[in-house]
């Protein structure tokens, strides 16, 4: 069963103040805890179902702390409405300062809030080999159990630094692209070579003021119907897709 002590723990996770305080986050159901292991990332205690532990018997040596206990207790203390598998309570990892990397993309998240947008995110740029994620200080935390459960692992491979945003653009030496409602074609750019920022922006106000007048190059999904607009998630998959195609 799950101690009082870590149950406790556990769901004190659920908040940002005590995760960063603890150093931790946690990762639920079976498939996300298995890549965990598998990566080889710290991890402080292993909570699993007995049939969790019968199916993957080396996973018991391979947390500090490895327990056995009830679907049900999993279910309490983590955000899963149903998880028979498996959680794992992992320690942050310690990343270096963000780097600008010449000839590669990196997004740029200017005040994201939707926890799921950010998890589908990390998912598109593991998917088109974007290895950095630039977030503003108030874009919603990477280790959100919301997030961690959208990115579906990818967070694992991608590395998200929180920094201001303005001092890092400003001093850029590629170009700095801006999905805006309005700018050049996506499907038509012309790229000289591959590499750069682009800068997503906030789901109700778009990009910040500020960091707009930062952005070197105005770019835009040009709409066939008359939605509004598309989730910040949607448009980034667009965007690093084309940006894909034409830079190679």
């Amino acid at each position: 069963m799950i101690s009082q002590k870590w149950s406790k723990l556990i769901k004190s996770l659920h908040l940002k103040k005590y995760r960063k305080a603890e150093q931790l986050f946690f990762v639920e159901g079976e498939k996300a805890v298995l890549e965990v292991l598998a990566a080889r990332w710290p991890v402080k205690a292993l909570f699993g179902t007995p049939e969790f532990f019968d199916q993957y018997p080396e996973t018991s040596h391979m947390a500090e702390l490895s327990q056995a206990c009830s679907a049900s207790e999993l279910e309490q203390v983590g955000t899963f409405t149903s998880n028979n598998a498996a959680l794992a309570v992992v320690a942050m990892p310690q990343w270096p300062a963000f780097q600008e990397h010449l000839g590669q993309w990196t997004l740029v998240l200017d005040n994201v809030n939707d926890p799921g947008n950010l998890g589908t995110i990390i998912r598109i740029a593991d998917w088109y080999g974007i290895s950095h994620i630039v977030c503003s200080p108030d874009t919603v935390d990477v280790f959100n159990p919301k997030v961690i459960a959208a990115a579906k692992g990818s967070f694992l491979r991608v590395k998200l630094h929180y920094t201001e945003l303005a001092p890092l653009l400003a001093n850029a030496q590629q170009p700095v692209f801006g999905a805006f409602l309005h700018g050049d074609n996506i499907h038509q750019l012309a790229l000289p070579k591959a590499g750069g920022f682009v800068v997503l922006g906030n789901e109700a106000n778009g990009i910040s003021a500020p960091i707009e007048a930062l952005v070197t190059r105005r770019i835009t999904i040009p709409a066939f119907g008359h939605a509004e607009s598309l989730n910040v998630g949607i448009a980034a998959a667009v965007i690093c897709d084309n940006l894909k195609r034409l830079s190679h």
